[in-house]
């Protein structure tokens, strides 16, 4: 298992110093922001695989760096019922699929999307009940959308050698828990049996703690369908949500009244916490990267990237599992 790190926390820095200062501060790998909602300040893929120059460039940079590229970030909303804003999020994630296939990269990091109401809507819709009964009406129109998207995404990510797209579990999504995940997952290779595996998920707990989900009880109900991991925390604030519950619309910049804020790793949970995750992520076979992604508003990039290195380097475990017993 390695360390990387969402390199978008450092999208104000050239690419290079950006690696540079990564890897002093401890990073195996990188993620890096290819399009979509993490934008492309180190990474445009249509420009890079337009020009020549530009791409030996980048890959020099990287190959340099001494930290290998663990995935490519395209969060995207594909579905999004603008159809140009759904074309552009498209375009992007098909660019970087093609980046990944020139760069060797077979992951790709994203969400699931999410349409509006019917054919006819402006905006996205997240459904969160099934009462009144209009909502499973909504949710049934979505998911075809969502199927008949994913199925043909996938099949181009394949063809270009992107065989993991992990999706980020997300609340305003339509995967946002695991079972909606391996939903999705299991739809897709019912209509292509040859995409079977390709849908997988992005295992990130920040999103599913404020939920109510246990992590570790997720990690085992996805178990080899979780193709990536970002390691980020999330702190409920009880104060708050014994007043007014987990659901909460108020600005991420407004810590002090929000029901949950993300924190940087070991500010949500303590160490055994992310002991327990790392040694379930064995047990099911996950043994690529903890990936870092900074979004603590508490902290600057400097100082939360450093303290959850230091909690993770900890608790990594780094050898191979080991062939035998001898007490057994």
């Amino acid at each position: 298992m390695k360390l990387s790190v969402l390199a978008v926390l450092y999208g104000n820095l050239p690419f290079k110093e950006a690696l540079a200062k990564l890897k002093e501060m401890g990073a195996e790998a990188v993620e890096i922001g290819a399009g979509g909602y993490p934008g492309k300040a180190h990474c445009n893929p249509a420009e890079l695989l337009a020009d020549p120059a530009k791409y030996d460039e980048f890959k020099k940079t990287i190959d340099e760096s001494g930290l290998e590229v663990c995935a490519l970030a395209s969060h995207h909303n594909g579905v999004h019922p603008d159809s140009e804003t759904a074309k552009k999020f498209d375009d992007d994630f098909r660019n970087a699929v093609l980046l990944a296939e020139k760069l060797g990269v077979d992951t790709i990091i994203t969400f699931s999307g999410c349409p509006g109401t019917d054919p006819d809507a402006k905006y996205p819709s997240w459904v969160t009940c099934p009462w009144p009964d209009d909502f499973l009406a909504v949710l049934d129109y979505q998911w075809k959308v969502l199927v008949d998207y994913w199925v043909e995404t996938a099949r181009f990510a394949k063809s270009h050698g992107v065989t993991k797209i992990a999706l980020e579990m997300h609340p305003g999504f339509c995967v946002y828990n695991p079972e909606t995940c391996m939903k999705l997952r299991r739809l897709v290779g019912e209509a292509d049996p040859s995409l079977a595996t390709v849908i997988g998920a992005n295992l990130d707990p920040s999103h599913l703690v404020w939920q109510g989900i246990d992590v570790v009880a997720a990690i085992r109900y996805l178990g080899d369908a979780i193709y990536h991991f970002h390691a980020k925390d999330t702190k409920i604030d009880e104060l708050n949500t014994g007043v007014n519950g987990v659901l909460d619309t108020k600005h991420y910049g407004d810590e002090i009244h929000r029901a949950w804020v993300f924190r940087s790793v070991g500010f949500g949970h303590g160490e055994q916490f992310w002991r327990d995750v790392v040694s379930n992520l064995r047990l099911v076979g996950y043994d690529k990267v903890l990936s870092i992604e900074h979004e603590d508003s508490l902290m600057t990039p400097d100082e939360g990237l450093s303290k959850a290195i230091a909690l993770l380097k900890n608790v990594m475990i780094r050898e191979p599992k080991p062939g035998g017993m001898f007490w057994a």
